[in-house]
């Protein structure tokens, strides 16, 4: 299967869609078990259901993976845990499906919603009442308001609004006031602040921001201090400050700071206890606690840790015990052990199998 995310991109690893869709908690608590998990699955048009064990590995759901549209790239879901998104990139269009909250089944609600061309990402604010969609060949955003009946989406006054060239990730801040979006051709992050009630974009100030050459993944840490962006080509991260009454962003201390062979995928501990690089070049984990008042970021003594196949995307459970890294050609869900302590990764084992390379996942509530 051709597959279009890394058109562009020198080298010739083959990769998909990357979502980091992580659930807001106060981390560290509870065991994620019982929790629904889903996985998009470009190559079967499908999204895969499964149930958490009290291990933290993945129990398939019946019947999973469930149609749905054509190659879906990243899936969310809603905080009620009624209803799941995929944006669709073959067809344009985003999906909604309707959960079964006995057993996890997933039926699609058609008619999809159309979006803009090849919709790359998705983030959904907090609350579940926007979802935003980034649109990489088309080059724009698409906002809709969700209903909290019946999950059906609804585009914005203004949507979709213009960003910069090949958008491929977004980070809405934990407040849901800022918007950030990574545009790999331009190595630049557009900012936007998110209107109250409408969900309408205005561009920040000064906006786009600088960063190095092919951004690909970006997070906000949960103090909203901090904004942190993986670039493939120039094998690093970016650290950038948050101006928290306009969101513009300014270079942190000691940002970029190195990471393995082509950063593919970022993410971060609930609790903040440290940040999370999947490389996709190096085959592992660059693991880094970071200081929410400065930015400065220190590698812990025995990263990079090292996974079993090329990552492709990286999610924190909500509850903050355990980072699941999607990887191909083994087509399979790696599931990491977090130290709570150092947030170090001692230990990992395959949570779950699929058929088909995973593209992106999301936890629901």
């Amino acid at each position: 299967m051709r597959l279009n995310r890394w058109a562009g991109v020198p080298g010739t690893i083959l990769a998909l869609v990357f979502l980091a869709a992580c659930g807001g908690s106060s981390g560290g608590g509870t065991s994620p078990s019982g929790r629904n998990v889903y996985v998009a699955i470009p190559g079967a048009n499908a999204i895969g259901s499964f149930r958490v064990k009290s291990s933290g590995d993945f129990s398939a759901v019946l019947g999973s993976p469930f149609a749905g549209g054509l190659s879906p790239g990243s899936v969310v879901a809603h905080p009620s845990g009624k209803f799941v998104y995929a944006a669709n990139q073959g067809g344009n269009d985003v999906s909604v499906f309707n959960v079964d909250s006995g057993t996890g089944e997933l039926v699609e609600v058609k008619p999809r919603t159309p979006a803009g061309l090849n919709p790359k990402a998705m983030v959904m604010d907090s609350g579940g009442t926007l979802l935003f969609v980034a649109n990489q060949t088309s080059n724009n955003i698409s906002v809709y308001t969700i209903s909290a009946s019946d999950g059906s989406l609804a585009e914005v006054q203004g949507s979709p609004f213009p960003t910069g060239a090949r958008p491929v990730a977004m980070a809405l801040s934990p407040s849901g006031k800022f918007l950030y979006v990574a545009s790999a051709n331009l190595a630049s992050v557009f900012g936007y602040t998110v209107t109250s009630g409408t969900g309408a974009l205005q561009v920040i100030p000064l906006s786009p921001f600088p960063v190095e050459s092919g951004p690909f993944s970006l997070v906000v840490e949960p103090s909203e201090h901090f904004l942190y962006v993986a670039n493939f080509n120039a094998n690093n991260v970016s650290g950038m400050a948050i101006d928290p009454n306009t969101g513009g962003l300014t270079v942190a201390s000691q940002s970029p700071f190195a990471a393995g062979t082509n950063p593919v995928a970022i993410a971060v501990h609930p609790a903040g206890k440290a940040l999370y690089v999947a490389n996709a070049g190096s085959k592992n984990i660059s693991v880094y606690s970071f200081d929410s008042t400065t930015g400065v970021t220190t590698q812990l003594v025995d990263s990079p840790f090292v996974t079993t196949s090329t990552p492709i995307f990286a999610t924190v459970d909500p509850a903050g015990n355990f980072l699941y890294v999607g990887g191909q050609p083994a087509n399979n869900i790696v599931r990491f052990q977090i130290n709570q302590t150092t947030g170090g990764l001692p230990s990992n084992t395959v949570a779950a199998t699929t058929d088909l390379a995973p593209a992106a996942m999301a936890f629901g509530p």
